[in-house]
């Protein structure tokens, strides 16, 4: 149930603008960082220095979300030793694992392939979510969105031309691996769902970012990964990434906090919608191809449809675990 009614919080003009701010930011993520890979002169064959620009990112964002709870009188730092456990396995597959495969991925594919494509995370959590908890198990409406919603990844993956109708596009390092990552973050969401009831959802996300981005700047480092071309453009563009996640999963648990889950995760839809707009913007990306405007708008009725159905596990995780990492 959510908390108390708050006065701006609650106002419907605020909720629909914070949320499709938060919708944005999410969005913009699939440009920031192939656009990243070029400031840095990441090549897509260096997995190391991906692992290395990811890192920096969730570390100085969950590093953020932990001193932004500290400032609001959270306690940050009293956790049990089973709890930092939690949290430390949180991290290491929300964010660590999820991230070797998402970086990798999108940067052997389209930013607007890989906006569509890492939707498929909602369609997976609601399928987990039917064999794990009893009261929630799929609906005809969850159904029919999952189904739509995997034909739009289908529809995106098709070739060019006549040919490519009886062919797929598609790889295992590229939309493969976006894949991939999405079904990691939906099973490690309905895992930060289930410890999140004893623990604040900021401190819990803050934590689980800044474990999870150091073991990836360890690994990048280790496999001999590194930055280069560090200039004022593409530490910007670090800062923003960073910023991105912090205050996306802020705002957002403020609004699942004082509003209904079904009301805020309506606007999931708005994720993929940006992406591929921003993608085409910023990446010179088409978005007007046949397959990617039919894909598109599958792939966003699919959400539609599986979020109308009223959650059944406790709102306080909800979104706020199943965004962290985005």
């Amino acid at each position: 149930m959510p908390s108390p009614a708050h006065p701006f919080l609650t106002d419907r003009k605020v909720v629909f603008l914070l949320a499709l701010f938060c919708c944005m930011l999410w969005g913009s993520s699939f440009p920031a960082i192939k656009n990243g890979y070029a400031l840095f002169g990441i090549a897509p064959a260096d997995i190391a220095s991906k692992l290395v620009f990811a890192g920096w990112r969730f570390l100085i964002a969950g590093l953020s979300l932990v001193a932004y709870a500290a400032l609001t009188g959270k306690t940050v730092r009293g956790l049990t030793p089973r709890a930092w456990g939690q949290i430390a396995l949180l991290g290491l597959t929300q964010t660590t694992l999820q991230y070797v495969f998402f970086y990798i991925g999108l940067a052997h594919t389209t930013g607007v392939k890989s906006s569509i494509m890492n939707a498929t995370g909602t369609f997976f959590s609601v399928l987990l979510a039917h064999f794990i908890y009893r009261n929630d198990r799929l609906s005809y409406g969850k159904a029919l969105g999952c189904a739509v919603g995997f034909a739009g990844v289908m529809i995106v993956n098709l070739g060019s031309g006549l040919a490519g109708l009886l062919a797929f596009d598609f790889t295992l390092l590229g939309e493969g691996f976006v894949i991939i990552a999405a079904f990691v973050l939906a099973a490690a969401s309905i895992y930060g769902k289930r410890i999140s009831q004893g623990l604040d959802a900021i401190v819990m996300t803050g934590w689980q970012l800044a474990i999870g981005g150091a073991a990836l700047l360890a690994a990048g480092y280790a496999m001999g990964g590194g930055l280069g071309r560090f200039t004022p453009a593409s530490a910007a563009l670090l800062a923003y990434l960073a910023l991105l996640s912090s205050l996306a999963i802020s705002i957002w648990s403020l609004l699942l906090k004082y509003n209904r889950v079904s009301l805020v995760t309506a606007f999931n839809f708005m994720v993929p919608v940006f992406g591929a707009l921003l993608s085409a913007v910023f990446l010179g990306e088409s978005i007007l191809e046949w397959r990617n405007g039919v894909a598109l708008v599958l792939v966003c009725y699919g959400i539609w449809l599986v979020t109308q159905a009223r959650p059944a596990v406790p709102a306080a995780a909800d979104g706020a675990e199943g965004r962290a990492a985005s």
